[in-house]
Protein backbone atom coordinates (compact mmCIF):
# COMPACT_ATOMS: atom_id res chain seq x y z
CA UNK A 1 0.00 0.00 0.00
CA UNK A 2 2.63 2.42 1.26
CA UNK A 3 5.09 1.14 -2.30
CA UNK A 4 1.36 2.62 -4.09
CA UNK A 5 1.73 6.23 -1.99
CA UNK A 6 5.37 6.49 -2.81
CA UNK A 7 5.08 5.65 -6.79
CA UNK A 8 2.57 8.34 -7.20
CA UNK A 9 -0.73 6.24 -7.14
CA UNK A 10 -2.24 7.54 -4.56
CA UNK A 11 -3.22 10.80 -3.65
CA UNK A 12 -2.89 12.20 0.27
CA UNK A 13 -6.26 11.79 0.79
CA UNK A 14 -6.90 7.90 -0.07
CA UNK A 15 -3.62 7.52 1.44
CA UNK A 16 -4.55 8.43 5.09
CA UNK A 17 -7.94 6.75 4.46
CA UNK A 18 -6.19 3.83 3.97
CA UNK A 19 -3.29 3.50 6.51
CA UNK A 20 -6.22 4.66 8.94
CA UNK A 21 -8.39 1.86 7.87
CA UNK A 22 -5.45 -1.02 8.52
CA UNK A 23 -4.39 0.70 11.60
CA UNK A 24 -7.79 -0.08 12.97
CA UNK A 25 -8.00 -3.42 11.06
CA UNK A 26 -4.56 -3.89 13.00
CA UNK A 27 -5.92 -3.02 16.29
CA UNK A 28 -9.35 -4.46 16.30
CA UNK A 29 -9.97 -6.84 13.66
CA UNK A 30 -7.12 -8.97 13.96
CA UNK A 31 -7.40 -9.47 17.51
CA UNK A 32 -11.52 -10.10 16.74
CA UNK A 33 -10.27 -12.89 14.23
CA UNK A 34 -7.45 -14.58 16.47
CA UNK A 35 -10.10 -14.48 19.40
CA UNK A 36 -12.93 -15.96 17.41
CA UNK A 37 -10.21 -18.85 16.79
CA UNK A 38 -9.10 -19.24 20.29
CA UNK A 39 -13.03 -18.98 21.52
CA UNK A 40 -14.45 -21.39 19.12
CA UNK A 41 -11.43 -23.57 20.11
CA UNK A 42 -12.39 -23.37 24.01
CA UNK A 43 -16.13 -24.02 23.52
CA UNK A 44 -14.83 -27.29 21.09
CA UNK A 45 -13.50 -28.84 23.88
CA UNK A 46 -9.83 -26.93 24.08
CA UNK A 47 -9.68 -25.88 27.33
CA UNK A 48 -6.25 -25.61 27.31
CA UNK A 49 -6.96 -22.58 25.25
CA UNK A 50 -7.65 -20.51 28.67
CA UNK A 51 -4.39 -20.55 29.52
CA UNK A 52 -2.16 -18.93 26.83
CA UNK A 53 -3.29 -15.79 27.19
CA UNK A 54 -5.36 -15.93 23.76
CA UNK A 55 -9.02 -15.45 25.38
CA UNK A 56 -8.89 -12.10 24.94
CA UNK A 57 -9.50 -8.66 22.17
CA UNK A 58 -6.35 -7.18 23.58
CA UNK A 59 -4.38 -6.33 20.91
CA UNK A 60 -1.33 -6.51 22.50
CA UNK A 61 -2.09 -10.38 22.85
CA UNK A 62 -2.71 -11.04 19.42
CA UNK A 63 -0.54 -8.39 17.00
CA UNK A 64 2.48 -9.70 15.07
CA UNK A 65 4.86 -6.58 14.24
CA UNK A 66 5.95 -8.06 10.79
CA UNK A 67 2.49 -9.16 9.98
CA UNK A 68 1.02 -5.98 10.98
CA UNK A 69 3.91 -4.22 8.87
CA UNK A 70 3.39 -6.23 5.50
CA UNK A 71 -0.70 -5.17 5.89
CA UNK A 72 0.64 -1.66 5.81
CA UNK A 73 2.80 -2.51 2.95
CA UNK A 74 1.21 -4.66 1.14
CA UNK A 75 -2.17 -5.28 1.62
CA UNK A 76 -1.68 -8.56 3.13
CA UNK A 77 -0.47 -9.66 6.62
CA UNK A 78 -1.07 -11.63 9.95
CA UNK A 79 -1.23 -11.83 13.17
CA UNK A 80 0.31 -14.16 15.57
CA UNK A 81 -1.10 -17.94 15.29
CA UNK A 82 -3.57 -18.84 18.32
CA UNK A 83 -1.92 -22.16 19.67
CA UNK A 84 -4.46 -24.96 19.44
CA UNK A 85 -3.98 -28.55 20.64
CA UNK A 86 -6.66 -30.76 18.65
CA UNK A 87 -5.96 -33.77 20.69
CA UNK A 88 -8.85 -32.35 22.45
CA UNK A 89 -11.35 -31.76 20.31
CA UNK A 90 -13.87 -35.13 19.60
CA UNK A 91 -13.13 -35.06 16.24
CA UNK A 92 -9.79 -33.37 15.54
CA UNK A 93 -9.34 -32.46 12.13
CA UNK A 94 -13.49 -31.56 11.92
CA UNK A 95 -12.49 -29.20 14.93
CA UNK A 96 -9.20 -27.62 13.69
CA UNK A 97 -11.54 -27.15 10.45
CA UNK A 98 -14.20 -24.94 12.44
CA UNK A 99 -11.82 -23.46 14.21
CA UNK A 100 -9.64 -22.40 11.59
CA UNK A 101 -13.48 -21.27 9.73
CA UNK A 102 -14.02 -18.91 12.19
CA UNK A 103 -11.46 -16.63 11.52
CA UNK A 104 -12.36 -15.00 8.08
CA UNK A 105 -15.71 -15.63 9.57
CA UNK A 106 -14.85 -12.71 12.06
CA UNK A 107 -13.38 -10.51 8.93
CA UNK A 108 -16.84 -11.04 6.95
CA UNK A 109 -18.82 -9.83 10.39
CA UNK A 110 -16.06 -6.92 10.45
CA UNK A 111 -17.18 -6.24 6.76
CA UNK A 112 -20.86 -6.44 7.02
CA UNK A 113 -20.70 -4.31 10.09
CA UNK A 114 -18.27 -1.48 8.18
CA UNK A 115 -20.86 -1.82 5.46
CA UNK A 116 -23.98 -1.17 7.72
CA UNK A 117 -22.29 1.90 8.96
CA UNK A 118 -21.96 3.24 5.44
CA UNK A 119 -25.16 2.43 4.04
CA UNK A 120 -26.83 3.70 7.26
CA UNK A 121 -25.18 7.31 7.07
CA UNK A 122 -25.85 6.89 3.16
CA UNK A 123 -29.72 6.21 3.76
CA UNK A 124 -30.13 9.02 6.58
CA UNK A 125 -27.68 11.84 6.15
CA UNK A 126 -27.15 11.15 1.75
CA UNK A 127 -25.24 14.43 1.56
CA UNK A 128 -22.60 13.67 4.54
CA UNK A 129 -20.39 11.63 1.74
CA UNK A 130 -20.94 14.25 -1.37
CA UNK A 131 -19.04 16.97 0.28
CA UNK A 132 -15.33 17.83 -0.26
CA UNK A 133 -14.65 17.69 3.92
CA UNK A 134 -14.33 15.27 6.44
CA UNK A 135 -17.28 13.47 4.51
CA UNK A 136 -15.45 12.16 1.66
CA UNK A 137 -12.48 10.77 4.56
CA UNK A 138 -14.97 8.89 6.35
CA UNK A 139 -16.62 7.29 2.88
CA UNK A 140 -13.38 6.57 2.01
CA UNK A 141 -12.22 4.79 4.76
CA UNK A 142 -15.35 2.67 5.13
CA UNK A 143 -14.75 1.34 1.92
CA UNK A 144 -11.37 0.61 2.43
CA UNK A 145 -12.14 -0.86 5.64
CA UNK A 146 -14.93 -3.33 4.21
CA UNK A 147 -12.27 -4.05 1.11
CA UNK A 148 -9.67 -4.35 3.37
CA UNK A 149 -11.39 -7.20 5.38
CA UNK A 150 -13.05 -9.07 2.78
CA UNK A 151 -9.94 -9.29 1.51
CA UNK A 152 -7.97 -10.62 4.22
CA UNK A 153 -10.87 -13.19 4.60
CA UNK A 154 -10.79 -14.66 0.94
CA UNK A 155 -6.61 -14.46 1.40
CA UNK A 156 -7.51 -16.44 4.61
CA UNK A 157 -9.73 -19.10 3.06
CA UNK A 158 -7.07 -19.91 0.64
CA UNK A 159 -6.74 -23.88 1.11
CA UNK A 160 -2.81 -23.53 1.38
CA UNK A 161 -0.97 -24.31 4.44
CA UNK A 162 -0.65 -22.51 7.12
CA UNK A 163 -3.62 -20.58 6.01
CA UNK A 164 -6.99 -20.80 7.84
CA UNK A 165 -8.38 -22.72 4.29
CA UNK A 166 -5.82 -25.37 4.38
CA UNK A 167 -7.32 -26.53 7.98
CA UNK A 168 -11.11 -26.39 6.33
CA UNK A 169 -9.25 -28.74 3.31
CA UNK A 170 -7.69 -31.18 5.40
CA UNK A 171 -11.31 -32.26 6.49
CA UNK A 172 -11.52 -34.12 3.54
CA UNK A 173 -7.84 -35.28 3.17
CA UNK A 174 -6.62 -38.92 4.48
CA UNK A 175 -4.15 -38.33 7.14
CA UNK A 176 -1.27 -39.18 4.79
CA UNK A 177 -1.95 -35.96 3.27
CA UNK A 178 -2.25 -34.14 5.82
CA UNK A 179 0.72 -35.11 7.72
CA UNK A 180 2.64 -34.58 4.03
CA UNK A 181 1.23 -30.68 4.43
CA UNK A 182 2.56 -30.50 7.72
CA UNK A 183 5.85 -31.89 6.75
CA UNK A 184 5.94 -29.07 3.87
CA UNK A 185 4.18 -26.15 5.56
CA UNK A 186 7.44 -24.06 5.90
CA UNK A 187 8.34 -24.57 2.11
CA UNK A 188 4.66 -24.14 1.48
CA UNK A 189 4.70 -20.70 3.42
CA UNK A 190 8.02 -19.68 2.00
CA UNK A 191 6.30 -20.30 -1.68
CA UNK A 192 3.30 -18.81 -1.03
CA UNK A 193 4.92 -15.37 0.04
CA UNK A 194 7.03 -15.56 -3.31
CA UNK A 195 3.14 -15.52 -5.53
CA UNK A 196 1.73 -12.69 -3.30
CA UNK A 197 5.32 -10.96 -4.04
CA UNK A 198 5.39 -11.24 -7.76
CA UNK A 199 1.57 -10.90 -7.90
CA UNK A 200 0.57 -14.49 -9.38
CA UNK A 201 -2.29 -14.51 -6.54
CA UNK A 202 -4.03 -10.84 -7.32
CA UNK A 203 -5.76 -12.26 -10.35
CA UNK A 204 -7.88 -14.97 -8.47
CA UNK A 205 -7.51 -12.84 -5.34
CA UNK A 206 -9.66 -9.90 -6.68
CA UNK A 207 -12.07 -12.37 -8.89
CA UNK A 208 -13.19 -13.98 -5.36
CA UNK A 209 -13.19 -10.74 -3.66
CA UNK A 210 -15.30 -8.98 -5.90
CA UNK A 211 -18.02 -11.27 -5.50
CA UNK A 212 -17.87 -11.46 -1.64
CA UNK A 213 -17.81 -7.68 -1.72
CA UNK A 214 -21.30 -7.82 -3.63
CA UNK A 215 -22.63 -10.27 -1.38
CA UNK A 216 -21.50 -8.02 1.78
CA UNK A 217 -22.69 -4.45 -0.20
CA UNK A 218 -26.07 -6.49 -0.81
CA UNK A 219 -26.83 -8.04 2.40
CA UNK A 220 -25.89 -4.62 4.12
CA UNK A 221 -28.02 -2.42 2.29
CA UNK A 222 -31.08 -4.31 2.62
CA UNK A 223 -32.03 -2.83 5.98
CA UNK A 224 -32.58 0.20 3.94
CA UNK A 225 -33.94 -0.31 1.15
CA UNK A 226 -37.03 1.62 1.99
CA UNK A 227 -35.98 4.64 3.21
CA UNK A 228 -36.42 7.53 1.11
Amino acid sequence: MLFNLLSGNLDFKAAITQVLAILMIVFLVLPFHEWAHAITAKKLGDTSIQYRGRLTLNPLAHIDPFGALALLLFGFGWAKPVPVDPRNFKHPKLGMGIVALMGPVANIVAAIVGGFIFHAVNAFAPDFFTGAGFGQYVYLFLLYYIQINVSLAVFNLLPIPPLDGSKILFIFLPDKAVAWFYRYQQIISIVLIALLWVGVLRIPLNFLSKYVLTFVNWITSLPFSFVG
